[in-house]
This record gives C-alpha cells, structure tokens and sequence, in this order.
C-alpha cells in the first residue's frame, strides 16, 4: 500500500463576484506526516501564479465537516447540504473555497485506512526527527 494519499478535488472559489469560479486542488496525506493533510492550489489558480500549499491537521480537517473549527490559518465550516468552507488566512488577504463534503469525507476515510485515528505516533520516525534537530544545533 502507498504511503501518500492524492485525490483532485473541485474547489469554489468564494469571492465578490456573483458567480463562483471553479478551481482544481489536490489534497495530500503522507503516512510519514500523519498528523497533517495538506491542500495544493496550481499556478492558474494563484494570485502570485506559483503553487500554494497550506498544511494543516487531519483532525481539523475531520472536526471541520461537522462543525466549525480552527482559530489560525486555516478554518473550516459546514456550509449548506453537501459544502464545506475552507478558509485560509495569509498577512495578504483571505481566500475562501467550497468543497463537497463527500469528497472531503472520502478523503479522510482513505487517510484512516492509511493510518487510523489515535494511531499516529506509530507512524513517527522518532530516530530521525531526533536527528534532524541535533543536525540543526551549532
């Protein structure tokens, strides 16, 4: 079985304009990060025109589709019958994206299969975080 979990998802772009433009993203789950997913934006669909990435923790993610959560960077909030908003905050402005729930759902359910719930530690590799902070010390 892999150790990364990709899967497109359609974001909606919530923005002053009456309608709301379609952008693609792709969610990530690493087995060797377990803690956190992570959300990618192309090119096309960044102001700066490079990939932006947020990370953020699996369990917000999971807490975000039943109801609100988070109170840093990224918030996320029920949102009608089958959307999710995903709020990310930056010094520059916030951006906001609707996603099927379901889509997020399945998601998760595929990360959980990957490494469940509770069972993260399991998946640390403690020797070389211990290495990488001793290799960073003068």
């Amino acid at each position: 079985m892999s150790a990364v979990i990709e899967q497109a998802v359609q974001a909606r772009l919530v923005a002053s304009a009456p309608r709301m433009e379609t952008v693609p993203a792709t969610l990530r789950y690493d087995r060797e990060d377990p803690y956190a997913v992570s959300m990618a934006f192309p090119p096309p669909a960044t102001l700066e025109g490079v990939e932006v990435s947020w990370a953020f923790a699996r369990e917000l993610l999971v807490q975000g589709v039943e109801r609100p959560a988070g109170v840093g960077d990224v918030r996320l909030r029920p949102y009608g019958y089958d959307r999710t908003v995903v709020e990310f905050h930056a010094p520059e402005g916030v951006a906001m994206v609707h996603v099927r729930t379901s889509e997020l759902r399945r998601f998760l359910e595929r990360s959980q299969h990957l490494v469940p719930a509770g069972r993260e530690h399991q998946y640390l590799d403690w020797d070389q975080g211990l290495a990488e902070l001793l290799r960073d010390r003068p």
